[in-house]
């Protein structure tokens, strides 16, 4: 069931996200109590049931994450294992 005012990862970002980031969106909504809903979706390329979160939430994560790719650039993040 869709609700008002949420929006797909594909909708904010204008592609597909890909199972593993959409993990890891949904993993940081979950620990932020974020409001989740689903969306149904069959199409040509998916066929299944997509997440929705609020634009601005999505903002705030990406900005974030944005940030934390470049204060480690290479690979040289502290959690970073060989």
């Amino acid at each position: 069931m869709e609700q008002a005012g949420l929006i797909s990862l594909y909708d904010y970002l204008g592609y597909a996200a890909g199972t593993q980031l959409g993990k890891e969106v949904a993993t940081a909504a979950t620990r932020a109590k974020e409001t989740i809903g689903r969306r149904t979706v069959n199409t040509v390329r998916y066929k299944g049931v997509v997440m929705l979160y609020r634009r601005e939430f999505l903002t705030e994560y990406f900005s974030a994450k944005q940030k934390s790719d470049v204060k480690y650039p290479l690979g040289d993040h502290p959690d970073y294992i060989l």
